[in-house]
């Protein structure tokens, strides 16, 4: 109808390539959502400390609930608030994801295989209180109580003493109640793909420089993805002639430590895949730049999203095919220090390269399952491999109740434990087992 024409019309004028600000960029989502309202959601999952929301738009077939077998995706941008071209290339993604949909045959089935989420802004009283954008620092960067967002959260490695901010706990009780898989967090003041691990002792080997984590290989699967599909970061290049990133990626650790990261708490306690993603050498360019960024951008960010297709993924159910939740599902040789379970729909997702892999399935108190898989890439197909596990001898009466995942340092406990010997993947194997029975 007309009305229906005018309103997307309207939708479409309003993003041009500037900075929207708190009012102008809430006005352009809640537009979308009214344009769009079957295949977006729009909510708040918490407040900053000066009470503006933080935004979410969803957008995909099924935009409102977790349906099974779809994975869940997100993007996050303008954590640090001085970094802003994340900020506005995510809104140009939602314009591009939203008028295409059923016009691009890819978009129309990543939208129909895919529930995306996108955070415009994480930090958004520390983007209006940059007044005076600046390449390289400025107050912006924190939130309103003068935090850094990404030391913010608990660290797998070390005590964190820093006092969780309303915008780090929003997010946090955000990766809890959904069953992300995979993510990105856009930065800006390099151009590079960062993956976990950003901190490290000797169980991961970080002694070495690089900090490994037991899925090291997907890690840079995922950043290759993303750099190789950008204009230029996969030139390697850097900022400046101090700076050089051979294919555009680097292990966080290597680059720089770094303690209550974001990627890392993602990964650790999320079950989450996360990279980071340094996106200008400005932290905050001209908006006459933002124009070139999307297009540097747009590509990468659209094949990134696709990788949630990679591996395999199932439920787990007993022998009346009732969904057990909190059963454990991982591929033998890459143990997660806290044992990747399955959510209350007893769904699993792995994100794992092509290849040959055993899975075991566990719910406490039985006999382990084992399967061998071949995995092929499907991301091309936008659904990974689907693997069930059906336990007979389990009824529905039995239910794990398994507590959470401390948030204590759990590799300290183990770098501390394995003092005496050489950190081998066998030791971090049985380490995690022991962590698995005593907690």
């Amino acid at each position: 109808d007309i009305v229906g024409i005018l309103c997307l019309v309207s939708v479409a004028a309003t993003l041009d390539f500037r900075y929207h600000h708190a009012e102008e960029l809430e006005k352009y989502l809640k537009g979308v959502h009214a344009a769009y309202p079957s295949i977006t959601h729009l909510h708040s999952i918490g407040r900053s400390v000066e009470g503006r929301d933080l935004w979410v738009l969803v957008l995909g077939r099924f935009p409102t609930h977790h349906k099974i077998g779809i994975p869940e995706f997100k993007y996050v941008a303008n954590m640090h608030g001085d970094e802003t071209v994340g900020r506005e290339i995510l809104l140009h993604l939602i314009d591009l994801l939203v008028t295409s949909y059923r016009r691009d045959p890819i978009i129309t089935r990543l939208l129909n295989n895919t529930r995306i989420h996108i955070m415009p802004t994480m930090n958004p009283d520390g983007f209006e209180a940059t007044e005076v954008p600046d390449c390289y620092y400025s107050r912006g960067r924190y939130n309103k109580n003068g935090e850094d967002l990404n030391r913010n959260f608990p660290d797998a490695f070390e005590n964190n003493s820093a006092n969780i901010q309303p915008e780090t706990q929003a997010v946090m009780n955000w990766i809890k109640n959904e069953t992300f898989v995979l993510s990105a967090n856009l930065h800006g003041g390099a151009l590079v793909a960062s993956y976990t691990f950003d901190n490290g002792n000797s169980v991961t080997g970080s002694s070495t420089g690089y900090s490994r984590s037991p899925d090291d290989d997907v890690f840079i699967h995922l950043a290759k993805t993303y750099s190789s599909n950008h204009a230029s970061m996969y030139k390697g290049t850097g900022c400046d002639n101090r700076q050089s990133f051979p294919g555009g990626i680097t292990n966080g650790y290597s680059w720089y430590q770094l303690e209550g990261g974001m990627q890392d708490y993602n990964y650790v306690w999320g079950q989450c895949f996360e990279i980071t993603l340094e996106l200008s050498c400005c932290k905050y360019p001209p908006a006459d730049q933002l124009e070139k960024f999307w297009r540097d951008n747009k590509v990468a960010l659209i094949e990134y999203i696709k990788q949630v297709h990679l591996g395999v993924k199932g439920q787990v159910t007993d022998k009346n095919g009732n969904p057990i939740p909190n059963a454990i599902v991982e591929a033998e040789g890459r143990p997660h220090i806290c044992p990747y379970r399955t959510n209350e729909q007893g769904e699993y997702f792995l994100l794992l390269l092509p290849g040959t892999y055993v899975l075991n399935a566990t719910v406490p108190g039985f006999k382990s399952m084992l399967k061998r898989v071949e995995i092929p890439d499907n991301t091309g197909n936008f659904s990974a491999l689907k693997q069930d596990f059906s336990f007979s001898e389990v009824s529905t009466s039995i239910r794990p109740r398994v507590s959470s995942c401390p948030k204590t340092p759990l590799y300290q406990e183990l770098a501390e434990f394995s003092a005496a010997v050489k950190p081998t993947l066998h030791v971090l194997v049985l380490m995690t087992a022991m962590l698995v029975i005593f907690k």
